[in-house]
């Protein structure tokens, strides 16, 4: 398995499709990363040189990954969370944040229904 930026990348997978699993690259940033350093993105994790993996992890040094990108996101989350903006103050109440729905959905946010006491019929 190659090692780039701490993670594990899988050799049985095309590169294009193995630099997505570091966090902070998608599709289309790892296109444009072999790319630049022309390497075929079809081409095999496993079929790779030294050289060439040496090339892309120089090319991923110029973009915000891994640590560094959480850091950034979690830091602009507390930050929002420090001024009381709408947002921060979703985050704070653990609900969700872009406006959706929470009457019937939002359970990934709200966590597992609360049990509500029985109301008696009259």
């Amino acid at each position: 398995m190659a090692r780039i930026k701490g993670v594990d990348i899988p050799n049985d997978k095309q590169i294009c499709i193995s630099l997505t699993y570091i966090y902070g690259i998608g599709r289309k940033l790892a296109l444009t990363i072999l790319d630049k350093v022309n390497i075929d993105p079809t081409t095999k994790t496993k079929d790779l040189s030294s050289d060439d993996l040496l090339k892309i992890r120089d090319e991923l040094n110029n973009h915000l990954t891994e640590g560094e990108l959480r850091r950034e996101v979690n830091m602009n989350i507390k930050t929002k969370m420090e001024i009381n903006s709408y947002q921060g103050s979703r985050h704070k109440k653990g609900l969700p944040v872009r406006g959706q729905r929470t009457i019937t959905n939002a359970r990934t946010r709200k966590g597992r229904g609360k049990v509500v006491a029985n109301k008696k019929k009259a």
